[in-house]
């Protein structure tokens, strides 16, 4: 029998698609599969056979009792923004309360999702685990690497995706759309090498790494890209065929390219534009470790979250109602 699992962050990006995998693929005599939620979804949208419990990771007395009767932690929540108090409250002090509810618990491990953000910065060609150590250069890397050391003391395990797309996507491609209408050119012509995701198979690895302790050694970190990493031309080229998405056939050098975005703001900064003209491709070996296919490439994860895409870029008609 499965233990049962607890995903802490169940109605997030990537929480939310790790329910789907694992209650998707769970075995007649699994354990109980939870999910801590600051507001418990909507039946419509809610994953069949999950119980749900409220909590937030800044309320440490919301959290207890969550994790009784827990063999697994799946944490997949964390605050990303540039409020570096919000991302100390949430990512430091709230998964050192979890930690601490867990061993209240008798949880056996837990199992938390970073960043291969904590790098800082790049460029990053090939990179494993062990060739260079974490450098963070935001709030929201250097809150996610102190949440790394907390749980891998533990001897919990660490999984670092780079960019993560698929539905509920809110940064990676809705960046790349706005920076391609605000510039109409690629910087260095698109040639940084990039390491991706999707989402689905991202959750996956992680049902996966639940489900099979064994294969993975306690207070490790591992890489969780796709084995195929894209130039940005040919990820932008994708999003072309896929999402209509304009293609630029110029570049610029990185400078120019900054200079002309600061000319129309916007909600990308120039700082995360430019992580986009800089290889940061890294070698992941927790596939093959735990025997989980990586999916079917981009190119098919893209047209299947195409409708998703295309709904959530479409400009939005301003209301006329002035609530009167």
């Amino acid at each position: 029998m499965t233990g049962a699992i607890l995903v802490v962050g169940g109605t997030g990006f990537i929480g939310s698609a790790t329910l789907r995998a694992l209650a998707d693929h769970r075995q007649p005599r699994s354990g109980t599969l939870k999910a801590i939620v600051r507001q418990a979804p909507a039946a419509s949208v809610a994953v069949p056979g999950v119980e749900y419990v409220t909590g937030d990771l800044t309320d440490p007395a919301s959290l207890r009792g969550a994790c009784h009767g827990i063999h697994t932690v799946l944490h997949c929540a964390s605050y990303i923004g540039t409020d570096e108090e919000r991302c100390r409250a949430v990512n430091v002090h709230g998964t050192r309360a979890l930690l601490t509810e867990a061993e209240r618990a008798g949880v056996h491990r837990t199992v938390l999702v970073s960043t291969t953000a904590v790098y800082g910065a790049g460029p990053h060609r090939d990179l494993t685990e062990h060739e260079l150590a974490p450098a963070p250069a935001s709030a929201t890397s250097r809150t996610r690497l102190q949440a790394e050391q907390a749980v891998l003391a533990t001897g919990g395990t660490v999984l670092r995706p780079p960019l993560v797309y698929g539905a509920g996507d809110v940064w990676v491609v809705p960046a790349i759309a706005e920076l391609l209408r605000r510039v109409p050119a690629l910087p260095e012509d698109g040639r940084a090498r990039l390491s991706l995701v999707a989402v689905d198979d991202l959750a996956r690895l992680l049902a996966t790494v639940a489900r099979t302790p064994g294969r993975v050694p306690p207070g490790t970190a591992h890489h969780a890209a796709h084995p195929h990493a894209l130039t940005l031309r040919e990820f932008v080229t994708l999003l072309g065929d896929t999402l209509g998405l304009p293609v630029p056939t110029d570049g610029l050098a990185l400078d120019d390219y900054l200079a002309r975005l600061r000319e129309t703001p916007g909600r990308v900064s120039a700082h995360q534009a430019g992580l986009l003209a800089e290889d940061r491709w890294y070698r992941s070996a927790l596939w093959s470790r735990t025997d989980c296919l990586p999916g079917p490439g981009h190119r098919t994860r893209l047209d299947e979250a195409a409708a998703w895409y295309r709904d959530s870029l479409a400009p939005r008609t301003p209301s006329t109602n002035d609530g009167t």
